[in-house]
């Protein structure tokens, strides 16, 4: 039994760090109704920046995080600017297959320049473990849970109660009304991208310190997507939830079925609700007035 509540505690605190990384999605897409299919490799620069300032260079930890947010929020902001935004009002898919475009070449970039081999980027978080009672849980994974929902957390309460999020909200509901109350749209989706990276830079350097670095970390974003499908693609805050249950869902599938089936039955059960609520568990139904 213990080791049922083991793997349970362990998958629910992986599925803390992907709703972070599904929250950088959402964002984007309430802003600019854009599905960012980029997000696992912006996730997967970042620790790789974060490698090259603390490795490469030798800076400090700290120092290190600073340069690998910035160079995620430049490359976050050269994206929306060069490739995204001239493709506002395009068709759906035309865009889905821009992001694509770019994930692609990031990972090309990574290939390139860092080479296919795993890295080890310095620890960040402690290896101690943390017991409960009988019920041991691995240090590193446990801190990177707290990290990840604290940020969740006080993100989904920064946009739920700053102006910046009022705006977000605003520009999601109704774009021409946004511009005609003042509202700078392009900046709100900016901003939306600015968000996105640092919930990739925090996201990426977490799971690269519970795990090691390699060009094909940005595949976990594979697993947020039925995250970001049995949450809801416009619910900011039942992404948290949906994290805790996929993670969940993917450890106990690990124990009992074998890791072949862990991959699979998260998009069994995202499927499942779609049939019965196709907005998602905590998704709304948008009325368009004709």
């Amino acid at each position: 039994m213990n080791f049922f509540i083991e793997y349970s505690i362990v998958g629910i605190a992986s599925g803390g760090i992907y709703a972070l990384i599904a929250l950088g999605i959402i964002v984007i897409f309430k802003s600019s109704k854009t599905f960012n299919f980029a997000m696992g490799e912006m996730m997967m620069l970042s620790a790789y920046f974060f490698y090259a300032a603390t490795v490469t260079y030798s800076l400090g930890l700290v120092a290190g995080f600073c340069v690998a947010l910035a160079g995620s929020i430049a490359i976050a902001l050269l994206i929306e600017r060069v490739a995204i935004r001239p493709m506002l009002g395009r068709p759906f898919i035309a865009v889905v297959m821009v992001t694509f475009g770019i994930g692609s070449i990031i990972r090309g970039v990574v290939g390139m320049v860092w080479g296919p081999n795993d890295l080890q980027i310095p620890a960040i978080l402690s290896r101690s473990p943390v017991m409960l009672g009988d019920i041991f849980i691995p240090g590193k994974t446990a801190r990177a849970f707290a990290i990840a929902v604290v940020i969740v957390v006080g993100l989904i309460a920064y946009l739920r109660y700053s102006r910046a999020g009022v705006a977000l909200r605003a520009a999601a509901a109704d774009a021409i009304t946004a511009y005609s109350m003042g509202i700078d749209v392009r900046r709100i989706i900016a901003f939306t991208w600015i968000i996105a990276a640092i919930t990739g830079c925090i996201s990426g350097v977490l799971m690269a310190n519970v795990n090691t670095l390699t060009p094909h970390l940005g595949m976990v974003a594979l697993n947020v997507l039925a995250v970001v499908i049995l949450g809801g693609m416009n619910s900011i805050g039942g992404v948290l939830i949906a994290g805790f249950i996929i993670g969940w869902l993917e450890a106990v599938t690990g124990l009992m079925l074998g890791t072949e089936y862990r991959e699979i039955t998260p998009y069994i059960l995202a499927l499942m609700v779609l049939l019965v609520r196709p907005t998602g568990l905590f998704g709304t139904k948008e009325i368009e007035r004709i």
